[in-house]
């Protein structure tokens, strides 16, 4: 069984596609769209880290982050849409570990999350793997470093984030809308076509023939996949 994560946040959209993402890397997720709520289930339960919204009905993430170092030290990681300074601070100061600013990479908050998973871990050090490999492919995810056959290729951020994406969920079939979500962020006001121009791009380096792509496929009329 993988770390248990519980999601505070009132947006039910945001909750779904976190809990979506870090299902696909083998986590327990639980969500709780009230601060009252969140309370409860970490009275009731014992989780690995908690995600927690700062703008939350009933109780605010401030005073539930005060509240759960009164009796708990799980990581908190606070996802805000505040970016004012003081706001930051004060949720450090109130015991959170991190701060994420909305709107944000999913990729970015997994790799926050597994972070402070790996500080924290105590039984299982290997459990969370930083080399990706598939076949020819090889990321070396904390150095976000690429080798296709030994060689090593220079990727923009938003390349490394889409191939790392795919790499990690081998012949399975990203719509496009699915991409600039996770990558770009829920509220990135670009278009799908922002994502076709990244996988051109991605093709063009990676790729030996990027007319008869051998690792990035297109499923059509539906999205894009890496052949594993």
């Amino acid at each position: 069984m993988g770390s248990k994560v519980l999601v505070v946040d009132d947006e039910k959209l945001i909750v779904k596609g976190i809990r979506f993402s870090l299902e696909q890397d083998g986590m327990e997720v639980d969500t709780a769209f009230d601060g009252e709520e969140a309370l409860a289930m970490i009275n009731e339960k014992e989780y690995d880290m908690v995600l927690l919204d700062l703008m939350l009905p009933k109780m605010d993430g401030l005073e539930v982050c005060q509240n759960i170092r009164g009796f708990s030290d799980v990581p908190i990681i606070i996802i805000t849409a505040k970016s004012e300074d003081m706001d930051k601070i004060m949720g450090l100061e109130y015991g959170a570990d991190d701060y994420i600013t909305k709107p944000f990479n999913i990729l970015e908050v997994k790799a926050r999350i597994k972070a402070i998973l790996r500080r924290n871990a105590k039984n299982n050090p290997d459990e969370y793997l930083r080399i990706l490999e598939k076949g020819d492919i090889k990321m070396e995810l904390d150095g976000r470093r690429l080798f296709v056959s030994g060689e090593e290729i220079s990727l923009t951020a938003k390349e490394f984030d889409l191939l790392e994406l795919m790499v990690g969920n081998p012949n399975k079939v990203f719509s496009r809308e699915e991409l600039l979500n996770t990558v770009w962020g829920y509220e990135y006001p670009g278009d799908v076509r922002t994502v076709d121009v990244h996988i051109r791009r991605l093709r063009e380096k990676i790729e030996p023939n990027p007319g008869e792509p051998r690792y990035v496929h297109t499923k059509w009329g539906v999205g894009y996949y890496f052949k594993g």
